[in-house]
């Protein structure tokens, strides 16, 4: 593998005590999506922190050892950002062979952080996503409610209300519902498990109203904006340029995006495949001219040879498909670049725009509802409640009073 990859230096690296160390990190990169440049210099910097002087390198090392190991070639700074990020790679690498040795002085928060990522993991079957906002919560409510030191047997009904208190200030009532919910079943586990003293998951939970808030839809104008704001002479920007083209021309959700595959495409029929998250249905949605010559130049532009089969790809190492988080970060990115007034709006926003765009121009409630993968035409309906224009006609008039003469 090190011949393939850092064929210049590979004889110096087998050569060396730390070869066959060297030969399974690079293994062990390559796997990880790294590609062979960023392998490269991986590779280098780790060689130059196994063969500088009073290092000794062990079957198993903890965290700070190697953070120490690290820090030594780290003087300069415009040399510190590197090596630290194959310091993270590394420590990776160890964990994944179980060579990384935990911290004995590990805080008891954490641990019992630790154990309810377990506890949901082999009782509940959560997915990553769920277990980790459930994760964020509890450590969030520990660290708020507990001080340094201070045992969970501490926690009293006072350290739950003062927390919802605190967080009911930032969060809105959705938000918050869901807040309350995920700390409901922490502190059931933590019932369960003897660490309170007297159960306190009995917690109000917010009240919200079906259908209170209606969709935010952007002006089409502003959408226009947003597109020609998007620089495509980078990589990046072709990229995200179509991601948006996307979602604001076929109101494609993020999960959608990020699920799509160059399999997906059909060239010649001119579609594409939709894998929908909601409803495990699949979509296909037919493309227009304009769409499939963008795809096909970013396809051979800015996407690469990359072998792997998701079509949007991440431009910074490790390489591989784009998750939801990155695709809805392309909306962020870009809106906070254009000058646009997009503050509070999400990438969601272009889906509800595509809808209204629709319904303005007279496509029946069902094709909408089709378009956008409803499963019922109550969904849909959802958004003639911003068609104003359409509404006025609905109304009565207002009978005129007789004015005495």
């Amino acid at each position: 593998m090190l011949r393939n990859v850092v064929p210049v230096v590979s004889k110096r690296y087998e050569s060396s005590r730390f070869g066959n160390e060297l030969n399974e990190f690079c293994c062990w990169l390559r796997g990880a999506g790294y590609c062979k440049r960023t392998t490269g210099g991986h590779l280098r910097r780790l060689f130059q922190v196994l063969t500088q002087r009073g290092f000794t390198l062990t079957a198993a090392m903890s965290r700070e050892q190697l953070h120490r190991a690290f820090g030594r070639r780290c003087s300069n700074s415009r040399r510190t950002r590197p090596f630290r990020a194959t310091e993270w790679a590394y420590s990776r690498f160890l964990s994944s062979q179980g060579r990384l040795l935990e911290d004995p002085t590990k805080d008891p928060l954490a641990t019992i952080c630790d154990h309810y990522r377990d506890y949901l993991v082999e009782v509940h079957g959560f997915s990553r996503n769920t277990i980790a906002g459930r994760l964020v919560t509890a450590s969030d409510f520990l660290r708020c409610a507990l001080r340094p030191g201070e045992p969970t047997t501490a926690l009293r009904r006072a350290h739950v209300d003062r927390y919802l208190v605190v967080k009911g200030a930032v969060l809105t009532r959705h938000s918050l519902r869901q807040t309350v919910g995920q700390l409901r079943g922490f502190l059931r586990f933590a019932a369960a498990k003897g660490l309170l003293v007297e159960p306190l998951d009995v917690i109000d939970t917010p009240r919200i109203y079906r259908e209170e808030l209606p969709p935010r839809a952007l002006p089409w104008k502003m959408v226009q904006e947003l597109l020609r704001s998007v620089d495509r002479t980078s990589i990046s920007g072709g990229r995200d340029y179509v991601i948006l083209h996307l979602m604001a021309y076929y109101g494609l959700r993020a999960s959608e995006i990020a699920g799509l595959r160059l399999a997906s495409i059909d060239w010649v029929a001119k579609t594409c495949r939709i894998e929908q998250r909601k409803n495990h249905e699949d979509l296909v949605l037919p493309l227009s001219d304009k769409t499939i010559s963008l795809l096909r130049r970013y396809v051979l532009r800015e996407r690469g040879s990359d072998p792997g089969p998701s079509l949007f790809l991440r431009i910074q190492a490790p390489s591989g498909s784009m998750k939801v988080g990155g695709v809805c970060a392309v909306f962020y990115r870009w809106a906070a670049r254009s000058g646009l007034p997009l503050s509070g709006y999400s990438s969601y926003c272009l889906r509800h725009t595509f809808a209204m765009r629709l319904l303005h121009r007279g496509v029946g409630v069902k094709a909408i509802g089709d378009l956008l993968g409803h499963k019922s035409m109550e969904a849909t309906c959802w958004y003639l409640r911003l068609d104003t224009v359409g509404l006025r006609p609905v109304a009565l008039p207002l009978p005129q009073a007789r004015v005495p003469r």
